[in-house]
């Protein structure tokens, strides 16, 4: 195989590693979360409103470790920048 074959398949799998083990964390945190605060919200139904609203702004910020995880591997895949280096040391 050529140095071309190798980036490209090393991309491709590290951009699945990316996505697969990048995502277990936010989906547990995620996960998480959401029992605690269905917990909270039946010991404490009067502050529900207060609870909903810090809720989803945490899951909002979880779920960005999740889409920089995707964005990540849409660079490793689509942008990669080993590509120019390869194609300028073979000239092709």
């Amino acid at each position: 195989m050529d140095s071309m074959t190798w980036i490209a398949a090393a991309s491709i799998i590290a951009a699945g590693l990316c996505m697969g083990i990048g995502s277990i964390g936010p989906a547990l945190g995620e996960g998480n979360s959401v029992r605690q605060a269905l917990t909270a919200i039946a010991q404490q139904p009067d502050e529900r409103n207060s609870i909903t609203r810090t809720l989803f702004v945490g899951l909002a910020m979880i779920e960005s470790i999740a889409i920089y995880c995707f964005v990540i591997s849409m660079i490793l895949i689509f942008a990669n920048p080993f590509w120019n280096h390869v194609v300028a040391k073979t000239g092709g």
